[in-house]
């Protein structure tokens, strides 16, 4: 490249709480009529108060334990001024000079800082669409407003569109993990904005453009690229980048001019004056080896877990990505006792056959079955049939594949009279297996599977074959 991007990224994540950031209304982000859970302290009314959310600070300061920042010893709530509809008050009660966490890291990538504040009011903008339109309109539902968000600020130390999207996801799957929220961006439950300059040389920044509200990673990705080359070629034409707020249009695949870049000053922070400044230090349950005994296994704890088990970086990924999965998966591992070539079979039939059904069998049953495949008491085939009437109907996987006459017969007694008809019926594929041709011998497997119904161990079948036709 002639030009070195820099890379920030400013992520909102909303919290997963009972109740709003400061008032008693419910945080539900999947209702669906406009302006439900609502009440004077979220709609601003006058003389209303609010109050500290305690869960919503225990989610941020589980994360920044997590992520290795230090938390604040003494920490407070701003107003933050700015005049959007979708904000009742008039400004937003967020953090500035003291975050609740400063510094950390995540997926190789330093924090600058993680704080607290509320969401702000959902708007919809009214066009000429619907059989009753009301054109210049727009509407405003205020259950986002109030609910806990998350910001989290990271050093201007990304250098390309990739490393910014591996920490989104990193991010997320971080959130999840902690059971802090979901983190969904296609439902606004995240929200990523990025800073991005580029610059002749290292240690030299260029102008800064913010792009907001990302809404997928491969948004994040896609924009942070087309910024890169948009001001590399702005610069190389003899032009200036504008320090400027931009929006990504999904459909053209390019940034947009949305406004000039508003600096802190003209947020007019001063200190919540209507809620205590806090004293960290002095809530036990909130020290840093408090919180620490309260994590649950971290995502890159459980990635060194699974490799040293002997899966593969696919297999590690898919798992660790859906905290249900995984958990499943660690109870189906205690079931077969550590045992490597079994939990290997496990984690093929589990991303392959079971998936999203995690909650249709049980990690006992799962790992029974794949007991009785390890132990050649059901074939391939057999384990996919059982496990799918398992899914489906319940029971045992004993039960389902005695009665559905898929346990593999492995007796040489019993296979043995097979073979012999077999031999009898294909004497030209014995006649070129005598002349040479070891492949023919996968032909007369597969009709002795066919002879037993698929009841037959093919393995079996194969050594029986072998003796006989030497």
């Amino acid at each position: 490249m002639r030009y070195l991007p820099t890379i920030g990224l400013e992520i909102h994540a909303e919290l997963a709480t009972r109740t709003k950031m400061f008032c008693d209304c419910r945080n539900d982000p999947d209702e669906t009529r406009p302006n439900t859970n609502i009440c004077p302290v979220c709609l601003a009314h006058p003389g209303t108060l609010p109050v500290i959310n305690r869960a919503a600070v225990e989610h941020i300061l589980r994360l920044g334990v997590a992520i290795g920042g230090t938390i604040a010893d003494a920490t407070e709530f701003d107003r933050k001024s700015y005049f959007y509809p979708d904000i009742p008050k008039g400004y937003q009660i967020s953090q500035y000079e003291h975050p609740f966490i400063k510094g950390g890291t995540l997926a190789h990538v330093a924090i600058t800082r993680v704080h607290l504040e509320e969401d702000t009011a959902r708007s919809t903008h009214v066009g000429p669409v619907g059989p009753e339109p009301v054109e210049g309109k727009t509407l405003i539902d205020f259950n986002r407003a109030g609910i806990p968000l998350m910001e989290l600020v990271t050093e201007p130390v990304i250098r390309s569109a990739e490393e910014a999207g591996r920490f989104a996801r990193e991010l997320q799957l971080l959130l999840r993990t902690l059971g802090a929220g979901e983190a969904n961006l296609e439902k606004g439950e995240m929200r990523i904005e990025a800073n991005i300059s580029v610059s002749p040389a290292d240690g030299v920044f260029g102008t800064k453009v913010e792009v907001k509200n990302l809404n997928s990673f491969r948004s994040v990705e896609r924009a942070i690229a087309y910024e890169i080359e948009r001001q590399s070629a702005l610069i190389e034409s003899g032009g200036k980048v504008v320090q400027e707020t931009r929006g990504w249009d999904e459909a053209r695949q390019e940034t947009f001019h949305q406004r000039l870049k508003e600096g802190s000053a003209d947020y007019r922070y001063f200190p919540e004056p209507d809620l205590p400044a806090l004293r960290l230090s002095l809530i036990p349950e909130f020290s840093a080896e408090t919180l620490w005994a309260s994590l649950p296994e971290l995502p890159w704890a459980r990635r060194e877990r699974y490799q040293a088990l002997g899966l593969s970086q696919d297999d590690r990924e898919y798992l660790i990505a859906d905290p249900v999965r995984s958990a499943f998966f660690d109870e189906v591992v205690r079931e077969l006792e550590g045992h490597a070539e079994s939990v290997k079979l496990a984690a093929n039939y589990f991303i392959s056959d079971l998936g999203g059904a995690v909650g249709k069998a049980t990690p006992a049953a799962f790992a029974s079955l794949i007991g009785m495949f390890a132990t050649n008491q059901l074939s391939s085939r057999g384990a996919k049939d059982t496990l799918a009437r398992m899914v489906e109907e319940g029971g045992a996987p004993e039960d389902i594949a005695r009665e559905n006459g898929l346990i593999q017969i492995s007796d040489e007694s019993l296979l043995g009279g097979v073979v012999d008809v077999i031999i009898a019926r294909e004497e030209s594929a014995v006649a070129q297996y005598r002349a040479g041709s070891v492949a023919v011998l996968q032909y007369l497997v597969g009709k002795a599977m066919q002879e037993s119904g698929g009841a037959g161990n093919p393995q079996a079948f194969s050594e029986l074959f072998i003796t006989k036709l030497s």
